[in-house]
């Protein structure tokens, strides 16, 4: 039969577990702003009913309810949201690295004020015109010779701002990798506590969500795949277990980096660079990983800013980049004008005597006369000492005819400099003193038929690598491809944010609290927790007369 007193337990159980439901949404409020938290439900479950099935078992008209329980208290989470919620985060970092190295590198450019390089070349072009004009006036020379050390300063300025940058960039990647590794052993630590508590029967709800927000921050760097490790001993059913996090090349191959079985088997990561600081390889544990096998993610956007090796041993990237068309721009200038200036003639010295002009720029160290080593060229290109110390010197006269043993010759040479822009040749020609005439004068302090060159000098087609354009038309190409490479990066940036957002929308509408529900929720578990005590007023009152009432008639 059953207990006098089962309906009591009945209302008992009822009172606890309402509480507890209640408790959980105590809970889920109090963290309805705290990031990464996710709001929780208690799983009711029934209570086994009497009498249980057996042979012994009372025989009574079927079975009796004995009440409610609280099963286990579980996360809401989707787990499809969280893959793409971290698959899109792995873009958007990407994207969004990519996007703030070319906006660095386009305020270091300035080409959209006043003192851009494109303003300075264009005022040397003018200035050689001026000197057109009075090719024997000082003021005019001095103008000349300012505007060209402004032009340098411009060149070594930027260079030296991008360098900078790509030398923070290699600062980056190491303090980022720390970062990373830092994620990887809190999630290994995050498991080792689950490991160690489920077994028991606990579900470790918050340490799950601290799983998540580590995972999710992770992704942001690199594409990670998880898996989950189901923990010994005897763990609820609503536990999650520990994780295994991999990271997935770009050939869809899965690395091991934490291991949800064995905490240490952790593989931390580590960058090989070259002597020069640029990316040679990323390194998980015994795996070398080059940057082609680099999928989206903040990392591959710091290691394309900075420069990496590719496989034909060169390195590339995006600072890289510009600093070599920099460097191949300063180097065919500053040798176009250079080979121009050497076919004409300075003014007159204190002896009467002019002189053929000598190199206009200098490039440090690098020699014009090896175009296979233009490093450092921008930053290098300077007005050379000949030409600061004296304006005289400046070879704005071209060589007086009268003075040339063979007229004829010299047309011939300088009409195929002219035809091929090689203006070597002609400089080439007149360093032979045996083309001239004894005695008479090479060349006229009023003559600016080399100034007049020199200022030609700006739509000359002039051989850019594999490319052939004028100074200036190079430089708006390399302008226009950083500004098209730059707002592609941001539409790419926005698009990706975009998706995120949405992906993070519906994974908060599934995970996040909500203080309406959650009232709602309180206000059914309070009623329910009421109908429980008033459930158990009642059963007092039957007991009440059962004990002290009953057996009363006959005394």
């Amino acid at each position: 039969m059953l207990s006098t007193f089962s309906g009591l337990e009945t209302a008992r159980r009822a009172l606890m577990t309402q509480q507890q439901a209640l408790y959980t949404v105590g809970h889920n409020v109090a963290n309805a702003n705290t990031a990464g938290y996710t709001r929780q439900r208690v799983n009711f479950q029934t209570t086994e009913a009497y009498p249980s099935a057996g042979m012994n078992s009372p025989q009574i008209p079927g079975s009796m309810g004995t009440g409610v329980k609280a099963g286990s208290i579980q996360r809401i989470r989707d787990q499809f949201l969280d893959v793409q919620f971290r698959n899109e985060h792995t873009k958007t970092g990407y994207w969004n690295a990519r996007y703030l190295s070319l906006e660095k590198m386009e305020s270091q450019m300035n080409e959209l004020s006043m003192d851009g390089l494109t303003k300075q070349l264009n005022e040397l072009w003018s200035k050689f015109q001026d000197l057109v004009q009075n090719p024997a006036e000082s003021g005019e020379r001095s103008v000349v010779r300012e505007t060209a050390k402004a032009l340098t300063d411009s060149f070594n300025y930027i260079s030296n701002s991008l360098t900078q940058i790509q030398d923070d960039y290699k600062n980056e990647l190491d303090v980022q990798t720390t970062h990373l590794n830092s994620l990887l052993n809190q999630l290994n630590q995050v498991n080792k506590q689950i490991r160690d508590v489920e077994p028991h029967g606990y579900v470790t709800n918050d340490l799950y969500d601290e799983q998540d927000r580590l995972i999710d921050e992770i992704s942001g760097y690199m594409k990670v795949s998880v898996s989950r490790e189901e923990s010994s001993g005897k763990p609820n059913s609503a536990a999650e277990g520990a994780v295994n996090l991999f990271f997935v090349d770009a050939n869809g191959t899965r690395h091991a980096m934490v291991d949800g079985s064995n905490p240490d088997n952790l593989q931390q990561i580590t960058m090989t660079k070259d002597e020069d600081g640029h990316f040679v390889s990323m390194n998980i544990g015994d795996v070398n990983l080059s940057f082609s096998d680099m999928p989206n993610g903040a990392l591959k956007g710091i290691v394309e800013a900075l420069g990496y090796t590719n496989e034909q041993g060169e390195v590339v990237g995006t600072y890289t980049k510009m600093l070599a068309q920099l460097d191949e721009m300063a180097f065919v200038f500053a040798k176009q004008i250079n080979d121009i200036h050497k076919s004409g003639f300075t003014l007159p010295d204190v002896n009467g005597e002019v002189h053929q002009g000598q190199d206009f720029f200098t490039i440090g160290s690098l020699d014009f006369n090896d175009p296979t080593n233009k490093k450092g060229a921008a930053a290098l290109l300077a007005v050379s000492d000949h030409i600061n110390q004296s304006l005289n010197h400046i070879a704005a006269s071209g060589v007086n005819k009268e003075a040339l043993e063979n007229v004829e010759q010299y047309e011939a040479v300088l009409r195929e400099a002219k035809d091929t822009n090689n203006f070597a040749l002609v400089a080439d020609f007149l360093e032979n003193e045996a083309v001239f005439k004894p005695g008479v004068p090479k060349a006229f302090p009023g003559d600016a038929s080399n100034a007049a060159l020199l200022a030609d000098a700006k739509d000359m087609q002039l051989q850019f690598g594999t490319s052939t354009a004028t100074v200036g038309g190079f430089y708006q190409s390399v302008i226009g491809q950083m500004a098209v490479d730059t707002k592609e990066a941001e539409r790419l940036l926005n698009n990706s944010g975009n998706l995120l957002a949405s992906v993070e929308f519906n994974r908060q509408s599934v995970s996040n609290v909500s203080v309406d529900e959650e009232l709602t929720l309180m206000i059914q578990y309070q009623h329910a927790y009421n109908a429980a005590a008033r459930n158990i007023t009642m059963v007092d009152e039957l007991i009440d007369t059962i004990i002290n009432r009953m057996g009363l008639v006959g005394r």
